[in-house]
């Protein structure tokens, strides 16, 4: 998943979202617990201190005594986390868990109460204080019983409960995550499926994208519906206006030919001037031509047609033109090679480069092509006399390297203007066989 995916972006927001959440939660079941624990422990004490309570008396000289301690054998432990006492005036009758001490609640705790002490350990301690008054009527006396409980205790059960709600919470964490993964990906299929329908348009099988979307994706499908219809329309009117430039081109250029011809006894400098004049502007006409052709693989419609079958056709043309029927012709294109045009863009370039091969070739003229993995590669070779880097240079303004030849030394500069529209490159060095070597390399697929 790449870094700036927006699934990848919502799934680590909700994820941090989930994750705040079970922490936020994790903290308010722990207070709860606490509370609830305090509760819990407070109920208790105040029953132990009932029961204590209900077996206190008074001795003759006032002082409390308890007829049957509690059960519990933390009460006889000292320090053994669960303590009584009794106060009776400046009377006190402690349990033997307190050993020496005394607890101090106060002497403002005004039961019953719930506080927090201090133990005879040094431990924080929950107490309940309960009233008591025993004694005939007018002669009664008040007592307070005290029974109390180290927070320690709760404490390991807090630990217990950690310990099982943490891994709760990771679990649920996972869950959750999940299932938000599942949703994000749910709710993202719309744009999977537009995406689909793109590839489709680039590939040509589609010529506008279905309108079958949710109503929040519906109006970026009807604005790029609208944009390839707006291209498509200027697309038409640029190859109509060039095309019609160059068709009105044609007439005036063929009257200034039969001029030439016409003054060629008369003034033949002139006349070698006029025509090659008139050829320049025919060159100019044809790679507007040119141009008009390939204008709309600028759009969002990717193409691409197989390489040998074209080249096998331009070869079998080449071999009927002047001086082809007596090279060497060579073809070895893999069947997997695709060119990424239109068929037409092909036969454009290939049919230039096999040209100027059939003209300046001696006797051999070889195309290769490879698709190994990286970029796929289309050569085309000769043992002619090559071209030197001026005019390899010049290549792209048109410019004729040598003037011996037939042509308007246009060929090669369309050639170069096709291949750059469809995304390919075309280079020109040095050939194993002597001559000339044009290569164009596009990026696989």
């Amino acid at each position: 998943m790449k870094r700036n995916s927006l699934r990848l972006r919502l799934g680590l927001a909700a994820a941090a979202l989930i994750a705040l959440a079970l922490v936020l939660a994790g903290i308010g079941l722990t207070v709860i617990l606490d509370q609830v624990l305090d509760a819990r422990t407070a109920d208790a004490l105040d029953r132990t201190a009932k029961l204590i309570a209900g077996r206190v008396s008074l001795a003759p000289d006032g002082s409390p005594t308890l007829s049957r301690e509690p059960p519990d054998p933390r009460f006889a432990t000292p320090y053994g986390g669960l303590y009584w006492q009794v106060e009776a005036g400046s009377h006190v009758l402690r349990s033997r868990s307190l050993w020496d001490r005394s607890l101090d609640v106060g002497a403002g705790a005004k039961p019953p109460a719930t506080i927090d002490t201090t133990g005879p350990d040094g431990g924080r301690l929950i107490a309940v204080v309960q009233p008591l008054t025993i004694g005939p009527q007018g002669a009664e006396t008040e007592l307070r019983v005290i029974v109390a409980e180290d927070r320690r205790n709760l404490a390991a059960s807090r630990t217990t409960f950690l310990r099982l709600l943490v891994p709760a919470l990771v679990a649920l964490f996972v869950v959750l995550t999940l299932a938000m993964a599942l949703f994000v990906r749910r709710a993202l299929a719309p744009f999977r499926v537009l995406q689909t329908d793109l590839l489709a348009v680039h590939a040509g099988t589609r010529t506008r994208l279905p309108e079958h979307f949710p109503d929040e994706v519906r109006p970026l499908v009807a604005d790029l519906n609208r944009l390839l219809d707006v291209q498509e329309r200027a697309l038409i009117r640029a190859r109509d206006a060039a095309a019609d430039m160059a068709h009105g081109l044609k007439t005036p250029l063929a009257v200034l030919d039969a001029l030439a011809r016409r003054t060629d006894t008369a003034d033949p400098t002139l006349s070698a001037e006029i025509a090659e004049q008139a050829r320049a502007m025919g060159g100019q006409v044809e790679r507007a031509l040119a141009r008009a052709r390939i204008a709309a693989s600028g759009d969002l419609r990717r193409r691409s047609c197989r390489v040998a079958p074209v080249a096998e056709r331009l070869v079998a043309t080449m071999r009927r033109l002047p001086e082809g029927d007596s090279l060497d012709w060579a073809v070895s294109v893999p069947e997997a090679l695709a060119y990424p045009g239109e068929e037409g863009e092909l036969m454009e370039v290939l049919g230039n480069l096999l040209d100027n091969a059939r003209k300046w070739a001696h006797r051999r003229v070889r195309v290769t092509g490879q698709t190994e993995s990286g970029p796929q590669s289309l050569a085309v070779e000769d043992d002619g006399p090559g071209m030197s880097a001026a005019a390899i240079a010049g290549i792209g303004r048109g410019q004729r390297w040598d003037e011996t030849r037939p042509g308007t030394g246009f060929g090669i500069a369309i050639a170069r203007d096709v291949a750059e529209a469809a995304g390919a490159q075309l280079d020109f060095g040095r050939s194993e066989l002597g001559g000339l070597r044009a290569e164009l390399t596009w990026p696989g697929r």
